[in-house]
């Protein structure tokens, strides 16, 4: 195994990172005061509580956001078919991130915990205790302690769904010894594309041991709901069409509402289902519906748990989306016409939710181009062309069939990544 570097100024941050303990302690503190921490998590974090590691084999994954932690469930799901014997482990840092793990439901024999702060005593004791057979990095969420310790004990490292645009290889080029010294110790390196391939061979990463991969995000596993819930919804909306504007910025929510008073001409009865992307914005999306002549629209934040005769009904809490993709069969997926680079498309689609986006989607731009050729997505560029698509998808009433969506790509990330275990 390639091992890393510790040039002076890694030594330096490994120093400084032993100092800084507690800083980390009182920063940890700050924001359990703050509701952003709940005191389990700022145990797990400071190395001080784990739950009991399973004998054999352990994969521990680690991420940072949602999506990236819901990317590395798909991948553990897929691996725990191909390997009974292996147990897995998914770190995050964000306590949404797990969150939304504990919601959808942990693949088989795969527990969830927060990842320790990047102090070499913290560091030590987690892998001390967890013992991981492999480690898989997904995305650049790249702590120096965590690697560095991994490194020392030489546990393979994978880098998975690396993806860099040019604005944040910018912000990386500071630290860029730092990656020089870390990137080298991976053993395999999958990046989304050309530019993130190169963009990690600038950052010090050995080309010949980066594949482009696409993005594994496609093996999301689908959204967990409230089986009551959804049935309670289904039998109150009974033939009522439905459709859903997912993951909303400002600007977007004017654009869906010109687009379902076209709908509404011909279907009177029909719901819109609105989530904005920042649940606290469900006011003022309210305002935005009362601006169009919709008054009195309900929300969810304030108890409206059904949307009665409603025409438009606002979605503003956290971590329903699964029943939200359930309930429309076609989604117009935000992010997309703001200039935030488009959301995830992969998730309605696991639900069978077929996807309409706008034209900014250089986020997902390999998944959006690959989708809308499979005609499971399609881009809208008006308030017209999305009354005309949603139209189109309610006629239709098909199942969407998403087994195509792992392609090739993404498989050869699990076989490599199976390959790298022990037998």
């Amino acid at each position: 195994m390639t091992r890393i570097r510790q040039p002076w100024a890694l030594r330096a941050y490994l120093v400084v990172a032993r100092w800084l303990a507690p800083v980390w302690r009182k920063g940890l503190q700050r924001r359990l005061l703050r509701g952003k921490e709940t005191p389990r998590s700022v145990r797990q974090k400071l190395g001080s509580e784990y739950a009991d590691r399973p004998a054999g084999t352990l994969v521990w994954g680690h991420a940072v956001g949602v999506g990236e932690s819901m990317a590395l469930a798909g991948l553990f799901a897929r691996l725990a078919e191909r390997r009974p014997d292996c147990s897995f482990l998914i770190t995050t840092t964000a306590r949404t991130s797990g969150d939304a793990l504990r919601r959808t439901g942990l693949p088989p024999r795969c527990q969830h915990q927060f990842a320790p702060v990047d102090t070499p005593d913290a560091v030590s004791r987690f892998l001390d205790h967890w013992r991981p057979s492999l480690a898989l990095w997904c995305e650049m969420d790249l702590w120096p302690a965590l690697i560095a310790e991994t490194d020392a004990r030489s546990i393979p490292r994978v880098l998975v769904n690396a993806r860099l645009s040019p604005e944040s290889l910018a912000k990386r080029r500071w630290g860029r010894w730092i990656y020089q010294a870390l990137l080298p110790g991976f053993r395999d390196l999958f990046a989304q594309n050309q530019a993130s391939v190169d963009a990690l061979v600038e950052l010090g990463a050995p080309r010949e041991r980066i594949t482009i991969s696409g993005t594994i995000k496609a093996l999301v596993p689908p959204l967990g709901c409230d089986a009551d819930d959804l049935d309670t919804w289904q039998a109150a909306l009974a033939d009522r069409p439905v459709w859903l504007l997912a993951s909303s910025h400002p600007g977007e929510e004017a654009l869906a509402l010109a687009a379902h008073a076209q709908l509404r001409e011909k279907r009177p009865d029909a719901l819109l289902v609105i989530a904005p992307r920042a649940p606290a914005r469900g006011i003022e999306v309210a305002a935005i519906a009362s601006a169009a002549g919709l008054q009195d629209v309900p929300l969810r934040s304030t108890g409206a748990h059904t949307a009665t005769e409603a025409p438009v009904y606002i979605a503003d809490t956290i971590g329903e989306m699964g029943l939200w993709y359930r309930l429309a069969p076609v989604a117009l997926v935000g992010g997309s016409f703001a200039s935030v680079g488009g959301h995830n498309p992969h998730e309605p689609l696991a639900l069978g939710c077929a996807v309409l986006h706008g034209p900014n989607v250089w986020n997902f731009a390999e998944s959006y181009e690959r989708l809308d050729s499979l005609r499971h997505a399609r881009l809208v560029n008006s308030e017209a062309d999305v009354a005309l698509a949603v139209a189109a998808v309610w006629s239709t009433q098909r199942t969407l069939d998403t087994t195509a969506l792992v392609d090739e790509q993404a498989e050869a990330v699990i076989e490599r990544v199976q390959g790298l275990l022990p037998r």
